[in-house]
């Protein structure tokens, strides 16, 4: 759904805001340094999985590998393609095999930007034709507030992933069989969930010690998504951003944006959301919870969650 013009200008002050102010993974800091060691974690639980974490820099940014008995699959290709290519290096020399595949879950730069870096290096990135429909849009949007301030290291053309159809289906690849899930609106405009044995790979659906990503506003669809997800019955939940967990992350995703979404229904939305009723919005969620880092997101999220509401108390919903 093409955004507002005045929400637009939201969004670029967010995000001018979010350079500036962005919290590190472990505390708050002044904002996002060009420098900075990215984190490499083996998940202990299941030596086929390790994660790799951008920098702040990078707005903390989860990639997973999957080792197989022939080569590697990366699971997100990063906000930056530096830190892309930073991930395929590091899980290569962790595991001494070659990464043979990526996968992209959403139509968002965290997890496509990295794209043309990896089928450079020759790896094959893949999603399916929704995402693939939705980049274009989003790439010129996030373009227009972040090419200048990461110049050269972010791209400039739309990245263009290989489309593997739209629907879910199983996949073969570096000795492993995935499942890879096609599913419809929830942060994003469309999503791909990796389902392996009992880990589901989920990008921003899941936000673990974050604010969720608001943006679109869609409270409802989201719900249906982490619905279909708990029905799944995973062991691993791998978030986005923050660590990994078991299956109560869905149900704690859940929570918070169902008390989100009441919080916002008590104002009585409609029409424009004011100013003030922002920032009480933003004070009552902060407080609700207080260990959940990025709260600028937001500042951004919260409007569109009111633009939802409001449109429903308009038609009677």
């Amino acid at each position: 759904m093409p955004l507002l013009s005045s929400h637009r200008r939201i969004i670029a002050l967010t995000y001018t805001l979010l350079i500036c102010l962005s919290p590190s993974l472990s505390a708050a800091a002044s904002g996002p340094k060009r420098t900075g060691q990215s984190v490499v974690i083996h998940q202990g639980r299941d030596a086929r999985v390790g994660t790799f974490v951008s920098n702040a820099w990078g707005f903390n940014t989860s990639s997973y590998w999957l080792e197989g008995p022939t080569g590697l699959i990366l699971i997100d290709t990063q906000f930056l393609p530096s830190a892309g290519l930073r991930a395929v290096e590091v899980a290569e020399r962790q595991t001494g095999k070659k990464v043979k595949l990526a996968i992209v879950l959403h139509p968002n730069p965290d997890k496509f930007n990295g794209t043309l870096a990896l089928q450079k290096r020759g790896i094959r990135v893949i999603t399916s034709a929704q995402v693939l429909a939705h980049i274009p849009a989003v790439h010129k949007l996030r373009k227009s507030w972040f090419y200048e301030r990461y110049a050269p290291d972010y791209p400039a053309k739309a990245p263009a992933p290989e489309s593997f159809g739209s629907k879910t289906r199983t996949l073969r690849a570096a000795g492993l069989t995935l499942k890879l899930h096609v599913l419809g609106k929830g942060c994003s405009a469309a999503h791909v969930v990796v389902g392996f044995d009992r880990h589901l790979f989920v990008g921003d659906l899941v936000a673990n010690g974050h604010h969720a990503w608001l943006e679109l506003g869609h409270m409802a669809q989201w719900r249906k998504r982490l619905m279909t997800l708990k029905a799944m019955k995973p062991k691993w939940v791998h978030p986005g951003r923050g660590p990994t967990a078991g299956a109560a992350l869905l149900d704690g995703q859940m929570a918070y944006l169902d008390w989100v979404a009441k919080r916002v229904q008590t104002e009585k939305p409609t029409g424009a959301l004011p100013d003030a009723t922002l920032e009480r919005l933003i004070q009552a969620v902060t407080k609700r919870f207080p260990a959940r880092d990025y709260p600028i997101f937001l500042r951004l999220g919260l409007p569109a969650v009111w633009r939802t509401a409001s449109v429903r108390n308009a038609r009677g919903d």
